[in-house]
């Protein structure tokens, strides 16, 4: 079985054992912030370069909301300023005894990630997410998404793994990534953008 690269497009053989070792593309820092005391409502990467096939963004983070549920909240990004309702998304949840799934067309952003709240039972977590941000630069389609996150709390138990897709129906390059959540970002949490050659 062939498998084609995401660095530049050719066909290799596959990764069965006597095969060539897989080597994925190289990751390039681009940017990385880390939340201040005071929290922030938003963290932004603008003038992202156009040199890279793809991008990565990797987040821990945390959202002063306190339910008194234990719970998480939502993170929504946005690219190059644009709130209209161009934007998709799909979710899949497993908690380990049952499995939610949604979806939402002509949304204002992309349901993408997961902060934890601020309970008092969660004074020290924080959700973790993987985000990739697929052919960022092509002016030919438009841009997709995907997303693996989750929380773990053993003083709740109340844990959670999540996929989520999604896409922006828009061509354009994409210069600047937006990313908010239900409330404020808390101090800690961390954004990390790296270019995928």
């Amino acid at each position: 079985m062939a498998i084609r690269s995401l660095k530049n497009g050719t066909f290799s053989r596959s990764l069965l054992i006597g095969n060539d070792a897989y080597s994925p593309g190289d990751y390039f820092s681009i940017a990385s912030t880390t939340v201040p005391s005071g929290g922030s409502s938003t963290v932004a990467f603008t003038s992202i370069p156009s040199g890279y096939s793809h991008l990565q963004l990797r987040a821990i983070a945390k959202c002063n909301v306190n339910d008194g549920n234990n719970s998480y909240s939502n993170i929504y990004m946005t690219f190059n300023s644009d709130t209209g309702s161009n934007y998709s998304y799909h979710h899949l949840q497993g908690d380990g005894s049952s499995v939610a799934t949604t979806g939402q067309v002509n949304q204002t952003s992309i349901f993408v990630g997961t902060a934890a709240n601020s309970d008092s039972a969660q004074a020290s977590v924080f959700a973790a997410n993987i985000i990739d941000i697929l052919e960022y630069a092509n002016t030919n389609i438009y841009k997709t998404v995907r997303c693996l996150n989750g929380k773990e709390n053993n003083a709740t138990n109340y844990n959670r793994l999540q996929f989520k897709s999604g896409n922006w129906r828009n061509t354009n390059a994409i210069t600047s990534i937006t990313l908010t959540s239900d409330g404020n970002f808390t101090q800690y949490s961390r954004f990390a953008l790296y270019g995928v050659k």
